[in-house]
């Protein structure tokens, strides 16, 4: 990677690096001199030995036994072969001439000097928030230098903070840019070494607010949510206080397994297609089982799905996984399965773990239709009265506005899993503040809201039917202090003593009704024209915020 941005070595960087084993006295013959003298000589030598040769092989003479001539001439074919590969650049002495990689790191050494040096004095601390010290200064010294790599501070210093704050230091220099701003202490590094981020120089600071309380399945949640983004938690807020004066939301966890699809290509189509037929029996099921559950305490194998392209076939593994996202584990059970259909089919070629029809990560339709994680269902009934008092519309008008903009308008864009008004903003804030994978917004986000009046069209019945939400309370982010906390808060940290995976499925309805609110606010404020007014309120700064970090 780092040779892709590369600069162009300067002319005067090339009478830097010497030649290892060369003298500087050394003053050798012009080069067309020396090979105009030596090219014809190597071979009118190696023209008479040959014929010196061919006549002792006709009169039977030894060929060991030389008269001075020949031993004269062989003395200069070896002399002039060597000559002749050192010109080609090859040497007895390997060791000694600058290969590709040597000549670059030499390059790169004399440029990552220079920027140094220029970006910023040797001995000058741009930005320590820590007691620095004489063997900290040596050590930023050795990364700047290259001696040292960054990546591996941890494992010389055997301590996780001391490692951030010098390298933290070392990128400073380098770059010449300061990360005053950007906090180091307060936080505990040892925590996420090896399962959370590699190389911390610092952490990010993102609020987090509370909506709620949300009255869901019958039970109270204060719900924290991590986000920049103005006025976001104040409406989701005021959807609870609808929902709750309403009698509540209620949730339904509809299926629970993580998915987990590789790709394995044959020589024929036919052949992958009896790959199918063996997976998708119900006699070797039980089989495949067996195997796959050996990898893991919770893991249990639910289903497998195929599907073919060609030559190519991709299966399509669901499993439950407790408490856990999953990744991983559903990750090690294909694995496992792998490896034992290897020596059933052994002229299957296996091309990847993941072949994309998991689908994670990425808006697809299998997860749509099929689900990932946990598909969830929840549903309100807002009554009449509530509807004007506190989201300050009308039934009528909400109804309207969720079929020609989250039905009608989605479809017109194409959407896929997107036929919502901004699941994705809950979503993200939930994720972020428990310490769920940010990424996985993409499909959990998947969401169709539906509204309609009931009751002689008094009051409002809202719903969202989210088909793949990747939650977990165990693993990952969710060890970290912070993100702990917020579980904790909302009573879900860690696994389930009772039962395996009901922690984190409760998680997942508590998005859910998280996400009907905010569905439920937002609605109702551009019903009622409010959303640019409170937008104007809420997410505008009329502050100078240039100088509050001083």
């Amino acid at each position: 990677m780092a040779a892709a941005h590369r600069r162009p070595l300067k002319e005067s960087h090339l009478h830097e690096i010497p030649a290892k084993g060369s003298d500087p006295e050394a003053l050798p013959l012009p080069l067309y001199l020396a090979n105009a003298v030596v090219l014809p000589i190597f071979f009118s030598v190696v023209y008479y030995l040959l014929l010196q040769w061919r006549e002792k092989i006709r009169n039977s003479t030894p060929l060991h036994i030389l008269n001075l001539s020949e031993i004269s001439a062989i003395l200069i074919f070896l002399a002039s072969f060597v000559y002749l590969l050192g010109f080609m650049g090859i040497t007895p002495h390997s060791e000694e001439i600058m290969d590709d990689e040597e000549i670059i790191e030499d390059t790169d050494e004399l440029m990552l000097k220079e920027d140094s040096s220029a970006a910023a004095p040797k001995n000058k601390i741009m930005d320590c928030q820590l007691p620095w010290s004489e063997s900290d200064e040596e050590m930023v010294k050795s990364v700047v230098e290259g001696k040292i790599p960054s990546y591996a501070l941890e494992s010389k210093l055997g301590d996780c903070g001391r490692a951030a704050a010098i390298r933290r230091e070392a990128l400073q220099r380098i770059t010449g840019k300061s990360l005053a701003g950007l906090p180091l202490e307060g936080f505990n590094y040892d925590a996420i070494l090896g399962q959370c981020c590699e190389m911390p120089v610092g952490y990010v600071q993102i609020p987090v607010g509370i909506a709620g309380p949300l009255l869901l399945n019958g039970a109270e949640y204060s719900v924290p949510m991590a986000t920049t983004e103005g006025c976001l938690i104040a409406s989701t807020n005021r959807g609870c206080k609808a929902i709750y004066v309403s009698g509540g939301a209620t949730c339904t966890v509809l299926r629970d397994g993580m998915t987990r699809a590789p790709v394995v290509r044959f020589a024929t189509a036919r052949r992958a297609a009896e790959l199918k037929f063996f997976l998708e029996d119900p006699l070797n099921f039980e089989t495949l089982s067996h195997v796959f559950n050996s990898s893991s305490r919770f893991g249990r194998l639910q289903t497998i799905k195929c599907a073919i392209a060609g030559k190519n076939l991709y299966m399509r593994f669901t499993c439950s996984t407790g408490d856990a996202m999953g990744m991983n584990m559903v990750s090690k059970g294909v694995q496992n399965v792998m490896d034992f259909l290897t020596k059933e089919f052994p002229d299957m070629d296996v091309i990847g773990i993941s072949g994309n029809y998991c689908s994670d990560k990425k808006p697809a339709a299998v997860n749509w239709i099929e689900g990932r994680g946990k598909s969830v269902v929840c549903e309100a009934i807002i009554k009449e009265e509530i509807v004007k008092k506190v989201l300050k519309t009308d039934v009528a008008s909400l109804v309207e506005l969720n079929m020609l903009k989250n039905l009608t308008g989605s479809a017109m864009a194409g959407a896929l899993g997107g036929f919502n008004a901004h699941a994705s903003n809950i979503v993200s804030a939930v994720f972020i503040a428990t310490g769920q994978d940010p990424a996985q917004n993409v499909e959990s986000s998947s969401c169709i809201t539906m509204v309609e009046a009931v009751n002689d069209g008094k009051d409002l019945h809202i719903s969202v039917t989210m088909p793949s939400i990747e939650v977990g309370t165990v693993g990952g982010g969710t060890q970290l202090a912070s993100q702990a906390a917020c579980l904790n808060l909302l009573g879900v940290k860690g696994a389930s003593k009772e039962l395996p995976g009901a922690n984190s499925r409760l998680l997942a309805t508590i998005v859910a009704g998280s996400v009907l609110a905010g569905e439920l606010s937002l609605l109702s404020a551009i019903a009622a024209g409010q959303l640019v007014k409170s937008h104007m309120k809420y997410n505008r700064s009329t502050k100078d915020v240039t100088n509050l970090s001083t």
